[in-house]
């Protein structure tokens, strides 16, 4: 299996594709992660990729592994990343 394309590979192939040094692809992939980060809270959306998402989970009763003890989960807020229904077609391809 292939590896995964670091950050530095990413922001190279950036800046081939759209004629920027490699220093500017890199402030461009740095300031859509800080944006990301900061309007996560009301729903990021990367048209054709995806959209981060923040939830809330509720309380349940879960099961210790290791013991299989019936064990409280407390509710939390968790971030999820929904995938496009463009982006599903273009890597698995339509039905």
């Amino acid at each position: 299996m292939a590896k995964a394309l670091t950050k530095s590979q990413i922001a190279a192939e950036l800046a081939t594709q759209n004629n920027l040094t490699k220093k500017q692809a890199v402030e461009i992939l740095e300031s859509l992660v800080q944006l990301a980060y900061k309007n996560a809270k009301n729903t990021f959306t990367l048209p054709g990729l995806g959209k981060l998402v923040l939830v809330n989970r509720a309380a349940r009763m879960g099961r210790n592994p290791a013991t299989g003890e019936a064990i409280k989960i407390k509710a939390k807020r968790v971030v999820k990343f929904r995938v496009a229904k463009a982006a599903k077609d273009a890597i698995l391809g339509t039905k």
